[in-house]
């Protein structure tokens, strides 16, 4: 685990809320581009280079957690949870540099980064490139075996979705230390662009495990099968609730209640019964909503501005939903840092640009 070695601070304060959205998105550019990376580069497996991104301090009415025993267990800190793998690292650097750049207390952030390298050397890798971007960095990897979940992974509609660390998000409360009670669990494609202890700190009652942004307009009968809805038992799944699609990008999780009632074993059960009888079609989401759709407790859906990948298939540009912006998420087929290197970027990619910790030749060279 990293400690914090205190440098720079920022030159920025954190973001105001404006009236008008196009102020809004602008000052989002301005903003991101005041914390420009400084010119420290690291080196990923596949060549890519990652500058070194500033340093962040807590304001001074932010509560210590550096007291603690075990500081990666402080129930002060808001912990949040993401997977790591060589595809999306670039986006996932992306996203750590919006989260601590919007925090009143970034020092009070701890990440709980799940990753499929189970080799020394690969996590050692990860933990140089990540510390080498963040020195100041509090996280923890953890070794996420993929073979408990590839047998019973279904192939999907897009190939990229049927990836085992797709899953991980099933087993944080199986792999992370049973001593952390509250988890965000986010994407690697996204960017925060507002404190993510609002996020954290949304209410769940005694009887609710998972937080999300809601859309009930969504068509939710497509995200099965008629093989499913015409079956009697099956169909039965969601009497006595009212069922919403919700996206499994950002998620609010209370893990001890999610180990009290196993939850992890009953998304098992129905990925093992999809591959006897094909109820879905797109990945990992279902087995979610067939467990916690129409139980959870809403989240504003300005904390999840999800779609901006396109669908799932060709992924065109799209816009942003009405209303205020709090969380930007690429989820679809088209990521922006793929856009942006093919030079064909969608007008909101330049939202991402931003944060995009990546050194390029060009810099290298100059």
């Amino acid at each position: 685990m990293s400690k914090f070695a205190l440098v720079i601070p920022p030159n920025h304060l954190h973001r105001h809320h404006h009236h008008r959205h196009h102020l809004f998105l602008l000052f989002l550019l301005i903003s991101a581009v005041n914390a420009a990376p400084s010119s420290a580069t690291t080196t990923t497996n596949n060549d890519q280079k990652f500058k070194e991104a500033p340093q962040f301090y807590n304001a001074p009415t932010c509560p210590s957690i550096n007291g603690t025993t075990n500081e990666m267990c402080s129930h002060e800190a808001v912990h949040v949870a993401m997977t790591l793998d060589a595809a999306y690292l670039r986006g996932s650097m992306a996203a750590i540099f919006s989260i601590l750049q919007h925090s009143s207390c970034p020092q009070n952030i701890l990440f709980h980064f799940v990753s499929t390298s189970t080799s020394t050397a690969d996590h050692r890798h990860l933990n140089l490139t990540i510390t080498h971007s963040f020195p100041s960095l509090k996280f923890q990897i953890y070794p996420y075996d993929s073979s408990v979940v590839s047998g019973l992974i279904s192939t999907s509609i897009r190939s990229a979705l049927d990836s085992p660390l797709n899953y991980a998000r099933n087993y944080l409360a199986d792999l992370l230390p049973h001593c952390i009670h509250r988890i965000v669990y986010l994407d690697s494609d996204l960017v925060l662009v507002d404190d993510i202890a609002k996020l954290a700190a949304t209410p769940l009652d005694e009887n609710t495990v998972l937080a999300a942004p809601e859309y009930c307009n969504a068509n939710f009968t497509s995200y099965f099968t008629p093989t499913f809805w015409s079956n009697p038992t099956l169909s039965l799944t969601f009497a006595g609730r009212k069922p919403c699609y919700f996206n499994t990008g950002v998620m609010v999780i209370d893990l001890q209640k999610w180990r009290e009632g196993d939850y992890t074993t009953k998304i098992i059960e129905w990925m093992e019964l999809q591959k006897r009888i094909r109820i879905y079609e797109l990945g990992s989401l279902p087995p979610f909503l067939l467990v916690f759709a129409g139980t959870i407790a809403p989240v504003d859906h300005r904390w999840n501005q999800h779609g901006l990948g396109g669908d799932n298939y060709r992924g065109l540009c799209r816009n942003l939903h009405p209303g205020r912006v709090s969380i930007l998420h690429w989820s679809g087929k088209g990521k922006p840092w793929v856009r942006l290197d093919a030079n064909r970027p969608c007008p909101l990619d330049a939202l991402w640009a931003p944060y995009d910790l990546l050194q390029t030749p060009f810099a290298l060279e100059s």
